[in-house]
């Protein structure tokens, strides 16, 4: 698509992209109560659940609570689920720590993340915290090995906080009978909806305004269709959004119409 659409509304930059930085992420209620469940289970030691669909803000929230988590404190080990087997896993988790290992050894593997997490937490006073973005593609012989990962010395210590995020299913599959050991380790989890219209309004205000826009695009109508035709989820809102201003733009309107939503969602699987 031609770019001249962001000279015709003046914008300084690409609108409605993932591409902003962690002082530009919109701080939502749905990431403050995220944030306060994480910090909550990396207090304890124990495990949070960040669960939604997909396009629901779910990476965006983690970067936003793992971004303010100082570097000095904490050492947060951040990997994407596949659906390979727990050795694939260890070995994720050993490559984030910057450990050179070949090994097919589960207990060597699991010996290795240990002692690395030991020599932060107790050698340089560090809080390590292990992420699992896109949990629901673990297997669930993975859920139920994972938990003997997190037991330090008799499962008394708590010296590593998990956090799994990931779609709807995530806590289905915890709720198998393999994987009860570590279900049973969450303390806190919160679950990503598509937002309300008015959430829906102040997110294209925010994100126009990042473009270097300082007044709103959309006519009512046009947020009403971006909130319908996005189920209020934010992924395919920056689409619809980015794609009806476009629209705008080749019309040579000043205001984004519901109509010229309609057009770009035509565009849209």
């Amino acid at each position: 698509m031609s770019e001249t659409y962001r000279t015709f509304f003046g914008m300084q930059r690409e609108p409605f992209t993932a591409d902003i930085s962690l002082r530009e992420i919109l701080v939502t209620p749905t990431i403050k109560a995220i944030t306060e469940r994480i910090q909550y289970a990396i207090r304890l030691g124990a495990v949070a659940l960040v669960t939604g669909e997909i396009g629901s803000g779910k990476s965006t929230a983690l970067r936003h609570v793992i971004g303010n988590l100082h570097p000095s404190k904490y050492r947060v080990i951040y990997v994407t689920a596949t659906s390979g087997s727990i050795l694939e896993l260890y070995r994720q988790v050993i490559n984030e720590m910057g450990i050179d290992i070949t090994s097919n050894s589960r207990a060597l593997l699991t010996k290795t993340i240990k002692q690395e997490v030991l020599e932060l937490s107790q050698g340089k006073k560090m809080k390590v915290v292990l992420v699992i973005d896109e949990a629901s593609l673990l297997r669930l012989t993975v859920f139920a090995e994972l938990h003997t990962l997190t037991q330090f010395e008799n499962d008394s210590k708590p010296f590593l906080p998990l956090i799994l995020a990931g779609q709807n299913n995530l806590v289905e599959n915890l709720r198998f009978r393999d994987s009860l050991p570590l279900a049973s380790r969450v303390v806190a989890k919160k679950h990503l909806q598509g937002v309300d219209r008015e959430a829906m309004e102040t997110y294209l205000d925010h994100h126009l305004n990042l473009a270097g826009v300082k007044i709103s695009l959309f006519e009512e109508g046009a947020v009403t269709a971006v909130h319908q035709g996005a189920g209020g989820l934010f992924r395919k809102a920056n689409h619809l959004a980015r794609g009806s201003i476009i629209a705008a733009a080749k019309s040579e309107k000043t205001m984004v119409t519901a109509e010229h939503v309609r057009l770009a969602a035509t565009e849209l699987l």
